[in-house]
């Protein structure tokens, strides 16, 4: 069964955009994985870390056949070998990769919950996510993304992203 994915990507360490799309190629050749579409990057600061340097984020969609724990262990291979050490929490990273959305499956495991439980609280997530797909209705809030976009930039108007090009 193909299931549709969204995965957030993101880099505040080396060439931002170029980590992303690196990412996005290798996520690409995984079996099992079809990439449909890339929104386009947005910079942002950093949130809930001290940093200066500030992320380039973007969010993919994708469909697969992997289960939502063996899309998860791709995803971490692939930080892994982009350079991401997850040990070193809460600091700088060349990538970080985060699944979203698995269909609109609520998946509660010890290494794994999906939705993303951070996701409805970040605006360099739901912004190009939006861009992607403004209807598509959040499992546990039963909001769509758009709906939650807007209430975020109401309730937390100090986060600010940047719309860039690839």
């Amino acid at each position: 069964m193909r299931v549709r994915a969204y995965i957030g990507l993101g880099a505040n360490l080396g060439e931002g955009r170029r980590n992303l799309l690196a990412a996005w190629q290798r996520l690409g050749r995984v079996a099992g994985v079809e990439t449909v579409r890339l929104s386009r990057p947005y910079r942002s600061a950093p949130l809930g870390m001290v940093s200066e340097h500030w992320f380039t984020n973007a969010v993919g969609e994708i469909e697969t056949e992997l289960e939502a724990g063996q899309l998860l262990a791709m995803l971490l291979q692939i930080e892994r070998q982009l350079g991401r050490d997850r040990r070193r929490q809460g600091s700088d990273r060349p990538i970080d990769l985060d699944l979203l959305l698995y269909g609109a499956e609520i998946i509660s495991r010890p290494r794994l919950e999906v939705p993303h439980p951070q996701m409805t609280k970040r605006l360099f997530v739901l912004e190009p996510l939006k861009e992607l797909a403004p209807g598509l209705v959040h499992p546990r809030r039963r909001l769509t993304i758009a709906e939650l976009a807007a209430r975020l930039e109401i309730e937390d108007p100090g986060q600010r992203i940047i719309p860039e090009s690839w």
